[in-house]
């Protein structure tokens, strides 16, 4: 985190950036990643604005189109004489060429997608910058779930890998803002799993989840949701269990919770259903488990 107002601005699309008065003293903080010539930029701070204009544009190498989703807080951005009131979900689509400005009354968070314009007409996605879009569009959800998941993943990310993610990502961004032109099915499996896999990982521990449930969660049917497991070789049922159970083992060894506590914690139904789904992976109790597998505590 940083007190620079210039760490809030990107060195390849910089803006004049200013605090609003009284929030001098509120950090900010910048995280950025790389996708190949793609870069995902995070932003927090307190109220603030900002401006790009014909100095900015010139100091800026490459032509690129952005995509900014507010995440937390709202903000108005203005560009090309439009000005558009963005709240938590709304993604907008903006040209690194023309001026543009915004300003946010209140604490900001904000996700940018930079994508370089020649990088979105090679994979066949040309995008012209225009109206935002809220979160209700199926797309832009998908779009912002994916983002979220990569967050996770991109570390680990190399070679072709990078590649697929990249060009999903495309696929994506084309298909939140281009809402009139139906998605490649194909071309969005990878960003749809990663961000049912990613739903999961973060809602393991609640008893309800259910196909419903998790495919309302990203604007799809249930019959799709069931289809998107299939190709996967599993279930949404048999993904559960054994991510479910994957904690609890982890857990048995590193902590010291009663299986009482852990079968609340993952989402079981109570102590049997744990204990009767656990031997059915391990062929024996969690209990058991712990004991057989735990290194034992050395002493002096």
């Amino acid at each position: 985190m940083w007190d620079n107002d210039d760490l809030l601005s990107d060195s390849w699309l910089p803006w004049a950036v200013r605090r609003a008065a009284g929030a001098e003293g509120v950090r900010a903080e910048v995280r950025q990643h790389r996708l190949g010539e793609v870069v995902l930029v995070d932003r927090s701070s307190g109220p603030v604005s900002g401006v790009r204009g014909r100095r900015q544009i010139a100091a800026t190498d490459g032509d690129f189109l952005v995509v900014r989703i507010v995440r937390e807080g709202e903000e108005l951005f203005e560009q090309d004489g439009r000005t558009w009131l963005l709240k938590a979900g709304d993604a907008v689509l903006w040209d690194s060429g023309r001026p543009a400005r915004f300003t946010a009354p209140g604490p900001i968070a904000t996700r940018s997608v930079v994508v370089p314009r020649r990088g979105l007409v090679e994979v066949g996605c040309p995008l012209v910058a225009g109206d935002p879009l809220p979160d209700r569009v199926p797309a832009v959800h998908l779009l912002t779930g994916y983002l979220d998941a990569l967050d996770a993943t991109l570390p680990a990310l190399t070679g072709p890998a990078v590649v697929a993610a990249r060009n999903a990502l495309m696929e994506l961004v084309w298909g939140a803002l281009s809402p009139a032109t139906p998605l490649d099915p194909q071309a969005v499996r990878p960003a749809r799993w990663a961000a049912v896999e990613r739903y999961l990982d973060t809602h393991l521990g609640r008893g309800d989840l259910s196909a419903e449930s998790v495919a309302a969660a990203h604007g799809i049917s249930v019959r799709t949701l069931a289809r998107l497991f299939a190709e996967h070789g599993s279930t949404l049922t048999g993904v559960l269990r054994a991510k479910r159970i994957g904690r609890v083992s982890e857990d048995l060894l590193t902590g010291e919770d009663t299986v009482e506590a852990l079968a609340r914690r993952w989402g079981f139904f109570d102590t049997s259903h744990l204990n009767r789904t656990f031997r059915a992976v391990h062929g024996t109790s969690p209990h058991e488990y712990r004991l057989r597998h735990r290194e034992p505590t050395r002493v002096g």
